[in-house]
């Protein structure tokens, strides 16, 4: 529990830094922009983009607290500038979760692709086969096990993509950061 509060902590001290601050600006711009350009929606329910590469490298450089209001925050903004539905604070509670988690399993850990397959595995289980299949269905009112074989479905497809995606983004990106000093103690694969 220590190490827990420890990592919490280290997270929101991330925040003190100007370089920090301003890479969370520039990661969010292009989060945005990915999300209004590269996204294939898939049917009513279903969505493959890559906005969310942006977050995930914020989770990872700066931490579970960092990423959940980065999470947070960049989906109010991403609403405000291109809606795409009605406003729902589920989805919200999401994207602070997802970067949560990533921030948990990612945060100052050695950077190998089977804790990268982890983290999406947890983050495909729980916040997009769980609590988004239920936002969808409350929203929209479908049953949650109608929808649920597609979003199941989906995300199997998707979770090695994904992997192997976030894992190439995540290595280039903490040389780059580990070259011009963002974040704090990063962690590359031969630690």
């Amino acid at each position: 529990m220590k190490k827990f509060i420890q990592t919490l902590q280290s997270s929101l001290h991330e925040l003190s830094t100007t370089k920090n601050l301003v890479l969370c600006g520039l990661m969010a711009a292009l989060s945005i922009i990915l999300g209004t350009f590269a996204s294939i929606s898939v049917g009513p329910y279903i969505k493959i983009g890559f906005s969310s590469i942006p977050n995930r490298i914020v989770d990872c450089l700066f931490g579970p607290v960092v990423g959940c209001m980065f999470g947070g925050a960049l989906d109010l903004l991403k609403f405000l500038v291109k809606p795409d539905g009605p406003f729902f604070f589920g989805f919200t509670f999401d994207a602070m979760l997802a970067g949560f988690l990533y921030g948990i399993i990612l945060y100052k850990k050695p950077l190998k692709w089977q804790r990268v397959l982890a983290a999406e595995f947890v983050n495909k289980l729980i916040v997009n086969c769980g609590f988004n299949t239920l936002w969808i269905s409350i929203l929209y009112g479908k049953g949650f096990f109608v929808l649920f074989p597609a979003r199941i479905l989906k995300n199997l497809i998707m979770l090695p993509i994904d992997t192997v995606i976030l894992f190439f983004a995540l290595t280039l990106m903490k040389q780059i950061a580990k070259q011009f000093g963002f974040g704090s103690k990063v962690v590359t694969s031969q630690s």
